[in-house]
């Protein structure tokens, strides 16, 4: 059972780079998600089940929300809108370390300490001062060289230090997913390893979303984002990582046009329930797990520009 997390809630700190900040009203959501849930499976009669439960979960949702969905045990994939772009927010700060870790390993070195401390702080509160200055740190081109070397060819990084107007879609998202749970070439086992316990350590308040119907017989690694704007309203973002009795998966839901925070992470743990329900059926002695926290709301600061 690996539900429980270690560290203190973090508050949200200065955002995204900027000096305006974004007013907190609720703005109308846009209508139901288009799109049509696609699944293939190597096991029979998974796919159809997939789709038939994503859908459903997706029904009486507003939003635009796109879905990814890959277990390597069962060679199954779902899709929804895998290519829709969303405003990343604070999923991009699992890039972020990415690109840390597979720089330092380029020059042969090991993370100061002040970076393990930023690390730190940025997945497991998601600090966004300490964001900020890794990204400034890294700079463009060497966030660009990580993007290229992990095949994210759709990912855009945000302008002007900027880093949660970065551009992401769900295909590029389950990209980066899959490169930190297996054997690749772009990140070492130890940089894998360490990005996952520090997606292992969230704390309690953003430890929503992906995770929330996830069975205790699996390890759960979570990177939420949430950020409102003029237009579409609040973006709501979660990346989850589940693996152990036998199962290994991942899960990427994006969303915007959501008409509050709360909606949006609604909406993504209706979808993370049929997921986690379908893939790892409930056993003798196993749980779901059910987030217990509500998400706060926050003021995020974006540029003057919508």
């Amino acid at each position: 059972m690996t539900h429980r997390i270690s560290g203190r809630a973090g508050a949200l700190t200065t955002a995204l780079g900027a000096a305006l900040l974004v007013c907190a009203t609720a703005l109308p959501a846009a209508a139901a998600p288009t799109g049509t849930v696609t699944c293939t499976s190597a096991k029979a009669g998974l796919a159809d089940k997939l789709k038939k439960d994503i859908t459903a979960a997706l029904a009486n949702r507003e939003g635009t929300v796109a879905v990814g969905l890959y277990d390597r045990g069962t060679r199954t994939t779902c899709t929804l809108n895998a290519t829709t772009v969303f405003d990343s927010a604070s999923t991009v700060k699992v890039t972020v370390l990415a690109t840390l870790l597979w720089d330092a390993r380029k020059h042969n070195r090991y993370l100061t300490d002040t970076e393990t401390d930023l690390a730190t702080a940025m997945i497991t509160q998601s600090d966004n001062d300490a964001t900020s200055t890794l990204w400034k740190q890294l700079g463009a081109a060497k966030v660009q060289g990580f993007l290229t070397a992990a095949g994210m060819t759709r990912t855009v990084p945000g302008a002007d230090g900027y880093w949660g107007l970065t551009q992401e879609d769900v295909t590029d998202e389950q990209k980066l997913l899959q490169l930190i749970t297996a054997r690749n070439s772009v990140l070492s086992d130890n940089s894998r390893a360490y990005i996952l316990r520090l997606m292992g350590q969230v704390v309690a308040d953003q430890r929503w979303g992906t995770p929330a119907g996830a069975p205790s017989s699996v390890s759960v690694h979570v990177k939420n984002g949430w950020l409102q704007r003029s237009t579409h309203g609040w973006r709501v973002h979660s990346l989850g990582t589940f693996n152990g009795a036998g199962h290994d998966y991942m899960v990427t839901v994006l969303t915007q046009d959501d008409s509050t925070m709360d909606y949006g992470v609604a909406t993504i743990q209706s979808v993370a329930t049929a997921i986690h329900k379908d893939l790892v059926p409930v056993t003798a002695g196993v749980t779901r797990y059910a987030p217990t926290t509500q998400p706060r709301e926050a003021f995020v600061a974006v540029p003057p520009r919508s």
